[in-house]
């Protein structure tokens, strides 16, 4: 659906020129949940932005279904814009005005005729969970309910493409996992493309399908969630998700001193629940020490990760690599 392609973002501030992107290189297809994550200053912000041309690229195409919208006339491209919604961090709505009516504004603005544009908020509000709220004012609202209304507010319009900046950021974490299964839902029911920008890995382990990982404008790594979070291959992954409690190298100081083999096992669907450990400790006559270990879900996969130290003869060690493929299960050697 989207291919960005070769996209530099280059600033000029007190004559010198600031970088923002460099060549980043993406594509994010029709229907799914698409995460964009990295720190503050990394360009996550600047980089969604680009999507509907909020920021413009100073090099390279922004594609939409093959066709490059930084070439689009004012028209065109005030066509395209009515097809994508934004949900802010900050939520962005008018104070002086019922939930009914900041629903409501956008589809004013592009001249639908009240009795529609008041159906149709109505029908967002129920998609929501904000019926009963209609005719309140926003600082009437908790958090979240004021997210909803934006995220109700975005919809409106029937978007194909419905960009969240930070849409959680500024809520508690009982707050944030319930705006993240309305999205997930919102992608499931409507078939909607969904691109968020984060600095949680939790964020992203909940409820997106593909994730790019950027860091001082630039790409470093990218691909299904699930694959990122059980192999990352850049410091900065590693980091990101050393934070949200999976250490990928957090063994080391427990492998010290400690004699055997070292494996990292990757887990995900059913066999995270099986006892696979305990049965090839038995089949195979070997000891197995745990060094970390994590279990979780991503999205509705389950997912576990664990570094075990191991020991025994030489018959079962050679055996072990077989039947932890026939287990479904990924193991890199850390230590022979």
């Amino acid at each position: 659906m989207i291919d960005l392609e070769n996209i530099r973002k280059t600033y000029h501030s007190a004559g010198r020129a600031v970088h923002a992107l460099a060549d980043v290189n993406l594509a994010i297809r029709q229907g799914e949940v698409f995460g964009i994550i990295g720190r503050s200053g990394a360009g996550k912000s600047t980089l969604i932005r680009m999507l509907n041309l909020l920021e413009r690229p100073t090099e390279g195409a922004v594609r939409v279904d093959g066709r490059d919208i930084t070439a689009f006339s004012d028209a065109q491209l005030r066509e395209y814009r009515r097809g994508v919604g934004m949900v802010f961090q900050h939520f962005n709505l008018l104070r002086s005005r019922t939930v009914l009516d900041n629903v409501c504004f956008p589809l004013r603005l592009a001249g639908m005729a009240r009795e529609p544009r008041l159906a149709r908020a109505r029908e967002v509000l129920a998609l929501v969970g904000l019926s009963d709220h209609a005719h309140k004012y926003p600082g009437q609202l908790s958090g979240g309910q004021q997210q909803r209304v934006g995220i109700a507010r975005a919809l409106a319009s029937r978007p194909r493409l419905l960009l969240c900046d930070e849409a959680t950021s500024a809520l508690d974490p009982e707050t944030t996992q319930s705006i993240l299964r309305l999205l997930g839902d919102i992608n499931r029911r409507l078939g909607l493309t969904i691109v968020l920008i984060t600095h949680s890995m939790d964020v992203i382990r909940a409820v997106c399908d593909r994730v790019a990982v950027i860091e001082a404008g630039r790409i470093v790594e990218s691909g299904e969630v699930l694959e990122v979070f059980l192999h990352p291959r850049h410091g900065a992954t590693q980091s990101l998700l050393s934070e949200s409690g999976v250490d990928a190298e957090g063994w080391r100081a427990m492998a010290d001193g400690l004699a055997g083999r070292l494996l990292r096992l990757s887990f995900r669907g059913d066999n995270t629940v099986q006892p696979l450990l305990s049965r090839i400790s038995r089949e195979l006559s070997l000891d197995l020490s745990i060094l970390q270990g994590s279990v979780g879900r991503i999205k509705e996969t389950p997912f576990g990760q664990l570094v075990v130290a191991v020991q025994g003869p030489h018959e079962g060690l050679e055996r072990l690599a077989g039947m932890l493929a026939a287990a479904g299960v990924d193991h890199e050697v850390l230590r022979p």
